[in-house]
């Protein structure tokens, strides 16, 4: 994983996807739907949506117009917005990005509202340095957008800073900017034809070693 020529500080900087790998977000999104399918259909059309916009919209909107595309009410689908601050990290996520931030900046990059964002960027427990949504940058990830304002945040050039994903659309998006991906891959989603990220991994554990080079 080590590029060629780096020094004992292999990156500069972490940045972080929030809501997949940080924060377990789909746990709510299937509580709120009533039950993990129901969850994984709405969320899935909510990704379409943000994924294929060409700028930002509205988060909330885009919740509730994938809540009515696939059965969930109005009052449903803003109990998500309601019960935001239920989020909660992967058990190990906060110790993670902890032991990271001793040795780089760290930082988020989520797809969400500058609310929902800087809520859900305090869920995890420890003080992020740069936290960019999708509504301040004006576009939502993959857009190359979200990725350059966190490096411009950062004054980091994009090969120094490990950009850690949790959707596979991240690996095209972040690598699409120069920076190199690791990815949290929880809920061993299938990458298809998507480029191979630095490392796949289901916890984030394994990131602690793969940052600390190798003799």
């Amino acid at each position: 994983m080590r590029p060629a020529g780096t020094d004992a500080r292999r990156y500069d900087a972490v940045l972080f996807d929030l809501l997949s790998a940080l924060l377990d977000s789909w746990s709510l999104w299937n509580d709120v739907a009533g039950d993990a399918e129901a969850g994984r259909r709405w969320r899935g059309e909510y990704l379409r949506l943000a994924y294929t916009a060409d700028r930002y919209h509205p988060y909330e909107d885009l919740v509730l117009e994938a809540g009515r595309a696939h059965g969930i009410g109005t009052g449903q689908a803003g109990a998500l917005i309601t019960r935001w601050d239920e989020l909660a990290p992967w058990p190990e996520a906060p110790g993670v990005v902890a032991e990271v931030a001793r040795v780089a900046t760290v930082g988020v990059v989520t797809n969400c509202s500058d609310d929902l964002g800087r809520r859900a960027a305090a869920r995890v427990g420890v003080p992020f340095d740069v936290v960019v949504t999708a509504e301040a940058a004006g576009a939502y990830k993959p857009r190359p957008e979200p990725y350059r304002m966190a490096l411009d945040a950062l004054g980091v050039p994009a090969e120094r800073v490990l950009f850690v994903a949790g959707s596979r659309y991240d690996i095209p998006g972040a690598s699409g900017v120069g920076m190199p991906v690791w990815w949290h891959n929880r809920i061993h989603m299938d990458r298809g034809d998507l480029p191979a990220p630095l490392a796949e991994h289901d916890s984030l554990t394994p990131l602690l070693a793969d940052l600390t080079p190798h003799p």
